[in-house]
């Protein structure tokens, strides 16, 4: 459906405008259909997010730092979803031998688990980014990534 029908908005300042409505409103709408998909396994988009840069490092740990700058959601309290993680036994703390100041955080086989058997809902399978051919979501990506520099 078009944005000015799902808005229900005839038209628009400029086209930028558009694009920039369209884009907000698509990120609200897949993070919504992410969210339906992670329900039955009770963990948010921000918990999945953590969980896989935690696999990424294994069996490395990771800084409460590092997940903040490799989060999608900048805004996040990555400290607070560690805290959730380590309550639903998906993640480890423990101190750095190195740096006392440092916490290591790491996956435990139960959270690797998890994501395994989430993997099949990586990369937008139950979004509509699976309308899109592969030509178009190299050229969205393109075009996404020009947005932003």
């Amino acid at each position: 459906m078009k944005i000015e029908e799902e808005i229900q908005q005839r038209t628009f300042k400029s086209e930028h405008q558009k694009a920039y409505i369209n884009v907000l409103y698509t990120s609200n709408w897949l993070q919504l259909a992410q969210a339906g998909a992670f329900k039955p396994f009770g963990i948010t988009l921000p918990q999945y997010n953590i969980l896989r840069i935690l696999r990424g490092q294994y069996p490395k740990p990771a800084t409460v730092s590092l997940l903040i700058e490799r989060m999608l959601d900048k805004t996040s309290n990555a400290s607070r979803i560690v805290d959730k993680l380590e309550a639903k036994g998906l993640v480890t703390r423990k101190q750095c031998p190195q740096d006392r100041r440092t916490v290591d955080v790491l996956i435990t086989e139960k959270g690797l688990s998890l994501l395994q058997e989430m993997d099949p809902l990586d990369g937008g399978s139950k979004t509509g980014l699976m309308n899109l051919s592969e030509e178009e979501a190299i050229e969205l990506n393109r075009l996404l990534d020009k947005a932003r520099s």
